[in-house]
Order: structure tokens, then C-alpha cells, then sequence
């Protein structure tokens, strides 16, 4: 059934439910809607509870029609609403409309898909083995105070939190045209290289690995190349794609990051010797910055299609924008699931309140695992993979907040691989790391353990258990280990599946965490001056004017 509503218009609607982060509401016998807690009144709210109460009728604004039937997300603050006082005696106070009038099916058969299963967060915050000193509420003013500055953008760098409504501004005919792109690298390529750097890749490689899985099978073989100066790399990449069909996307702002520009140089030689100068101009495709930089007058110059990194969202963040779309497009992604994730992201963790935002959580928790003498955060996950999640990870909180002599050392460990290297420390060697663990609650792939006779191996007292089943008990047998004997604070972060959704909605739960995290350091979290410093002085060794 086609959705009569449209955004921007006012309805009557009955409170069907009440959650920390929202209400419900129904508004006739088909159409449900929810208010977010951040959408309830301009003031702070703790409790949606003091502002309305189920079976109350209300008026709200409808600000966003979901893509699926009968779906609306509304605002009460968009009616003035925040300027109700708060009831002490909500139930006296108000006539309720019993359930049985109501004109509508049970909650969960009439709930939309956008909400039926937020009774846990997409990112679940799990401290029960944080082994925390003080409370996390008790940062709430503070946290309050930076949300308010994180989104009327008055704090240290925010020039760059443009990634911070991205989903809901970004070019959607930019967006179209990514998709043609990369319908055609797959038709046109074997191979699709990606030439950068940092930002420039990672964010796409995290993308692709965590949601492909390991030996995948998919047509096009995606490298990466130009993070590195190490010439066997390079020159064996080369050697490597001389026979096959080759598709490269070149990804650099000012076309002057030298990793990237060297292999790009040896590339495009490659390409116009192999196809010729007009057929090699079809199969690059760059993604610069809209006028300035070395690399867009190049691109209109040899006529590459060209795709747009915005001025106001770092490299570290650009995974959401053409940067990382057009190559998780090109691996056959489906980027529209992924900006749903970052969308609904965008949505959700929009509010101060610690008691609804998990983000917020996570960015508390650092800082107070700093406080207790933390001075290493490990990303550690139990999926091979999540490796280059966690590549990601890092250059996204250690650029951000390794300033002024401040901030936590972000490492990595994929387990159990390496419980067998790195375990050994992390149980007993010097007590200065914390371990986030982020857990896929259900795997890509699993099968079940077969039973042999005669037992050689002696494994058949694992026969008929599943591989997640056993890797999910090596994590609960590790994670005692570390907590208990070797009192190492574990942060566990459930995400459902591994899938562009999640995706999406992880790294904007990342970003919106990393930047409440670092402006509790009181440092720009969008810059990384100390990056420069290893550049003059091997420009200089070059012989660079």
C-alpha cells in the first residue's frame, strides 16, 4: 500500500508504546510512526516518560517518510511541544484510551521494520566486564554540553563535521551515477585497482572484506595499491595484472600525497601502453577535490569520469562518500543498504542522553579507562574478517586524538589467531590496555563439526556443535581469562550481522563516538599536524623544492 503521508505534515496519532530512545505511535489502523527521543522537546530529556504516556493522544510533524509502507518518524519539538511542562502524575493527570479502541493489531505485528527490533541498539554497549570505578551517568552534563557543540558545530575543527548529516544531504545524483560506474568496472575489468592512501582506502577495504567474507567469490578481484613505497609491491602488482583486464580508481584530494601519485604515475603508463591513451581514459576514474588539487585538472585533462570528496569530511571519515562508495559498489555491495545503516545512524544517535545513546557511551568509557590508568585501547574481534574493520578503526581514533600528548594508543588482535602471540601479554604482561571486543552476533558462513569413528583426533566431543558455536565459547573462555585472573576491562560491541547495513550504522556509531571522545581531550579531532612532519623531512631527503 502506497504511503498517503508526506513530510512536513501534521497528524493526530495515539502512543501506542514508550522505549528509552522513543515513543510509538499509531495514526490510523495501517500507519505507525516513532518519535526519537531527540525529537520529544528542544530541552534535555532523561525521560520520555515526564513528557508523554501511552494511550495519550497527541499532535506531531511528520519529518521523515521511510522507504517502506505506512512508516513515519515525526517531532513533537517541531510543534513546540517542549514547551509542556513535566507531569508528576502522568496517569491521574490524562485520559487514556484503552488498547481495545485503539483500531490496531498487537504492537509487534504493527510495528514498522524500522523500529520491530531496536528493543536492543544496533551497536549494543556491553560493560558488565568493564570493571569500571565510577558510574558513566555521572559524566552526563558534560556529555550534554559537547552534544550541543558537536551539533551547532562551535567546537576545535568544525569545518570537518560534514560527515555529520551526510546521510541526509549528500548528491543523490552522484550517488546514481557511482552505480553506472561501477556496473560498468564490472563489466569492463578483471581487476579494479585502488589507488590511495589511509583514509583513501581503508575505509573501503574495511567495507568490502567485512561484508564479502573471506574468499569470496565474486568476479572482480579488487587491489589496493599506492599505500605503500615498497617497490617489490608495486612492480609485482604490475607484473601481476599485465594479462587481465584492468579498471583503476584513483583517490587522492590534492593529487599530491606521494605514495599515491607514484603508483598512479606507474599505473596510468601501464594502462595507456596496454589499451592506448582514449580507451585507458574509460577505465580510470578519479575522486579529487571539485576544482583544486593536482589531480582534477589531470582527470579533465585525460577526460576520467570524476567523482567529488567534499571539502568539509576528512579522509578518515570518507568511507560514506564517493571515496568508498564507488569501490564497495564496484565489489557489488549494495551501497543503498549501507546509507540506510548510516541514515538510520544519523537518526538515532542524535541525543545527549547517555541512557539512549550508545555512542556516547562508548566515548565515556575511554575516557574513563583512561582515567583508571588505560593508556592502550585493543580492538580485538574473533573474525578474520574484521582485520582491516580494525586497520580502519585505528587510523580513526589514533589521527584524531593523538595530539598535545594526549590520547589512547589504538591497537589491534584478530582471535583466537592470536591468543597464541599477543595473549600471552594481554594476561600477564603490564596492566595498560583495555580490550573493545566487537562481536558479529550471526556469522556469514558456519557448519557443524562431523563425527569420526575411532576418534583419532580425539574432537568427537565437539561433534554436532557448530563453528560459531565454538568460536562464540572461545570468546567467553578468553574474555574470563582477561577479566577475571588477568583484570583486563573488556567493552564488548554486539552488531547483529555483517552486512552493508551494519556497516553503514557502525562507522557513523564510530564517528559520532570518536567525537564526543576527543573533544572530552579538549583537542581537534578533525586534523593531524603531526602527519606533516615525517613529509617535509623525506621531501627534503628527496630532494623536493
Amino acid at each position: 500500500m502506497k504511503n498517503i503521508y508526506k513530510n512536513g505534515q501534521i497528524v493526530e496519532g495515539v502512543i501506542t508504546g514508550i522505549q528509552p530512545y522513543g515513543a510509538f505511535v499509531s495514526i490510523d489502523e495501517n500507519t505507525t510512526g516513532l518519535i526519537h527521543i531527540s525529537e520529544i522537546s528542544d530541552d534535555f530529556v532523561r525521560d520520555i516518560r515526564q513528557y508523554v504516556a501511552q494511550g495519550e493522544q497527541i499532535i506531531a510533524k511528520i519529518i521523515d517518510v521511510s522507504d517502506g509502507p505506512n512508516q513515519l518518524r515525526l517531532s513533537l519539538k517541531a510543534l513546540n511541544y517542549s514547551s509542556r511542562k513535566i507531569r508528576e502524575d502522568k496517569e491521574h493527570k490524562r485520559s487514556l484510551v484503552p488498547e481495545s479502541v485503539l483500531g490496531f493489531k498487537s504492537l509487534d505485528v504493527k510495528m514498522p521494520q524500522w523500529v520491530a527490533k531496536k528493543e536492543r541498539p544496533m551497536v549494543n554497549v556491553n560493560l558488565k566486564h568493564a570493571l569500571l570505578e565510577n558510574d558513566v551517568m555521572s559524566y552526563q552534563d558534560e556529555v550534554t554540553r559537547i552534544h550541543e557543540m558537536i551539533h551547532n558545530k562551535t567546537g576545535k575543527g568544525n569545518d570537518f563535521l560534514g560527515w555529520l548529516d551526510w546521510a541526509d544531504r549528500y548528491d543523490k545524483d552522484e550517488f546514481d551515477r557511482i552505480k553506472v560506474c561501477a556496473k560498468r568496472i564490472r563489466e569492463q575489468a578483471d581487476v579494479l585497482l585502488v589507488c590511495g592512501i589511509g583514509g583513501s582506502y581503508l575505509g573501503a577495504r574495511a567495507a568490502i572484506e567485512m561484508i564479502q567474507g573471506p574468499y569470496a567469490q565474486d568476479d572482480l578481484e579488487i587491489i589496493y595499491i599506492g599505500n605503500t613505497f615498497s617497490s617489490t609491491s608495486i612492480v609485482r602488482i604490475l607484473n601481476y595484472i599485465k594479462d587481465k583486464e584492468v579498471a583503476c580508481n584513483v583517490i587522492s584530494k590534492s593529487g599530491t600525497t606521494t605514495e599515491t601519485a607514484l603508483a598512479f604515475r606507474l599505473i596510468r603508463e601501464f594502462m595507456e601502453n596496454k589499451y592506448g591513451v582514449d580507451e585507458a581514459s574509460k577505465r580510470i576514474y578519479a575522486t579529487t577535490d571539485a576544482k583544486n588539487g593536482l589531480l582534477k585538472p589531470l582527470a579533465d585533462q585525460k577526460g576520467y569520469e570524476t567523482f567529488v570528496i567534499p571539502d568539509d569530511i576528512g579522509g578518515r571519515f570518507s568511507v560514506i562518500t564517493p571515496v568508498g562508495l564507488l569501490p564497495i559498489a564496484a565489489a557489488g555491495i549494495d551501497i543503498d543498504a549501507m546509507m540506510r545503516g548510516v541514515k538510520d545512524a544519523t537518526f538515532e544517535l542524535n541525543n545527549a542522553s547517555l541512557e539512549a545513546n550508545p555512542a556516547y557511551v562508548y566515548a565515556v568509557v575511554r575516557r574513563m579507562m583512561e582515567a583508571q590508568g588505560k593508556d592502550v585501547e585493543m580492538f580485538v574481534s574473533y573474525e578474520s574478517h574484521l582485520v582491516f574493520l580494525a586497520e580502519w578503526w585505528k587510523q580513526l581514533f589514533g589521527e584524531s586524538e593523538g595530539k598535545e600528548g594526549k590520547g589512547l594508543l589504538p591497537a589491534s588482535v584478530n582471535f583466537s589467531t592470536d591468543l597464541h602471540s599477543m595473549g600471552q601479554f594481554v594476561q600477564d604482561g603490564k596492566k595498560v590496555l583495555f580490550e573493545t571486543v566487537v562481536l558479529v552476533d550471526n556469522p556469514i558462513e558456519d557448519a557443524e563439526v562431523p563425527f569420526v569413528d575411532g576418534d583419532i583426533d580425539q574432537l568427537n566431543y565437539l561433534s554436532g556443535k557448530s563453528l560459531n558455536w565454538i568460536n562464540q565459547k572461545a570468546f567467553e573462555g578468553t574474555l574470563e581469562a582477561h577479566e577475571v585472573t588477568g583484570n583486563v576491562p573488556n567493552v564488548i560491541l554486539n552488531i547483529e550481522k555483517a552486512d552493508a547495513y551494519n556497516f553503514g550504522y557502525l562507522v557513523y556509531f564510530f564517528f559520532k563516538s570518536l567525537a564526543m571522545s576527543v573533544y572530552m581531550l579538549d583537542v581537534n579531532p578533525f586534523d593531524q599536524p603531526g602527519v606533516e612532519v615525517y613529509k617535509k623531512n623525506m621531501f627534503k631527503l628527496l630532494g623536493k623544492k
